[in-house]
């Protein structure tokens, strides 16, 4: 199916229909945060889930019956989903912890009344398109990939679902005076897991001693969180995610676009992204 069969076209960006219908849309856009609310920003594919298990742990001080026990779209939901309706969110106690892929310009009025605390993930793109190009291939609610090529070409020109990554990067980059805003990127996470968890609950304000750090950075090794059904999407039903075509948690390392990519795809990539950047000043570890 095509774009306009499974798409909504929501603020500029494709919105897959099936899980991102008006009611949910409109939820958003009146949500009421909290100060003290701690929001997950990413564009898809760039360590959502791994956040989604790490800042409930930190939180609770290492605390694993959450993540033992909830399905991670329940224990940090997407705001901007259908089942944030279903879940009773103003009535959950705070902090409150929930995810959104939405780019900046995106956010709702009290987002920017309120500023509550961002954890905003980067990951290197040639990896966040290698890991998409294989669940776009696997999800049925996603208009299929096609060849490496014509899906290069659609991610680049933010022809898929949330846009473009360059845009959504530079957009949440633009705030990055504002102190209630963390980045941190994938690699970092994968370097030294131990230091991001540390560097994670600094962030919110929970002071956490050495054994706690290393109970939540064992917890959220990949193949740990793999084993988990309550993290590894195993309870989707088959006909909206299709595991023996592509397992959700992949590979879970940095750099698999190499094993991807062809000569003239990384030339194509490269190219692209030093005119994409070439104004950010930040500096991204995988550069």
């Amino acid at each position: 199916m095509t774009e306009a069969d499974l798409y909504v076209e929501y603020k500029g960006v494709y919105l897959p229909k099936s899980v991102h219908p008006p009611e949910s849309l409109k939820h958003y856009e009146d949500f009421i945060f909290r100060p003290d609310d701690v929001l997950i920003v990413t564009f898809p594919k760039s360590g959502t889930t791994w956040m989604q298990e790490i800042t409930p742990l930190v939180l609770s001080e290492g605390d694993l019956s959450s993540v033992q026990s909830l399905p991670n779209w329940d224990r940090v939901p997407w705001l901007e989903e259908h089942r944030a309706i279903l879940l009773n969110l103003e009535q959950r106690p705070s902090p409150r912890v929930f995810a959104t892929h939405y780019h900046r310009y995106m956010m709702n009025e009290s987002y920017f009344k309120v500023k509550p605390k961002v954890l905003y993930v980067m990951r290197n793109p040639k990896d966040v398109f290698t890991s998409s190009f294989h669940y776009f291939g696997m999800a049925s609610y996603l208009v299929k990939p096609g060849t490496p090529d014509e899906f290069l070409e659609k991610f680049l020109n933010g022809k898929t679902m949330f846009g473009s990554w360059f845009d959504h990067v530079k957009g949440w980059l633009k705030a990055k005076d504002e102190d209630h805003i963390l980045y941190i990127a994938y690699e970092e996470m994968i370097q030294d897991l131990k230091g991001s968890v540390s560097r994670i609950a600094q962030f919110l304000g929970k002071s956490l001693s050495e054994e706690v750090v290393e109970k939540i950075a064992d917890s959220c090794v990949f193949q740990n969180m793999k084993q988990n059904k309550m993290s590894n999407y195993s309870l989707v039903p088959e006909e909206f995610m299709d595991q023996k075509k592509s397992a959700f948690l992949r590979k879970g390392i940095a750099g698999d676009w190499k094993n991807f990519f062809t000569e003239a795809q990384t030339e194509r990539f490269n190219a692209f992204y030093e005119d994409k950047m070439k104004d950010v000043e930040f500096k991204f570890c995988w550069d």
